[in-house]
C-alpha cells in the first residue's frame, strides 16, 4: 500500500458526505423556489451561514491555543464593528497565520 492508494471504505465515506451536502443545498432550492421568503422565515434563513461557520470554528478555537483565541478575538471585534462577514473571516485568519508564522 502506497501514500497515494485510497480504502474503498473511505471512498465511499466522501462520496456519501458529498451526496449529503449536495442534497441538502438542492433540496432548499426545490422547496423554496417560486417562493418569497420573508419575516420570521427570512429571519432564520439568515442566520444560518453564521452558525454553521460557528459550528466548524468553535471547536478549533476551544481546544486550540493562545493563537486561536487571538483569531477568534480579532474576528470578534471584526463582527461586533459591522464588518462583511467576508472581512471578519479573512481577519481572524490571517490572525492565526500570522501568529503561527512569528511563534
Amino acid at each position: 500500500m502506497n501514500a497515494f492508494s485510497v480504502d474503498a471504505a473511505f471512498l465511499i465515506a466522501i462520496l456519501a458526505m458529498g451526496l449529503a451536502t449536495y442534497a441538502t443545498r438542492v433540496s432548499g432550492y426545490l422547496f423554496l423556489r417560486g417562493r418569497e421568503v420573508k419575516g420570521r422565515a427570512k429571519a432564520a434563513m439568515d442566520a444560518v451561514p453564521p452558525a454553521i461557520l460557528m459550528a466548524v470554528i468553535a471547536p478549533s478555537v476551544f481546544l486550540g491555543t493562545w493563537i486561536e483565541w487571538a483569531g477568534a478575538a480579532v474576528a470578534f471585534t471584526s463582527a461586533m464593528l459591522r464588518l462583511p462577514l467576508l472581512v471578519t473571516i479573512a481577519a481572524g485568519v490571517a490572525t492565526v497565520a500570522l501568529l503561527r508564522a512569528v511563534s
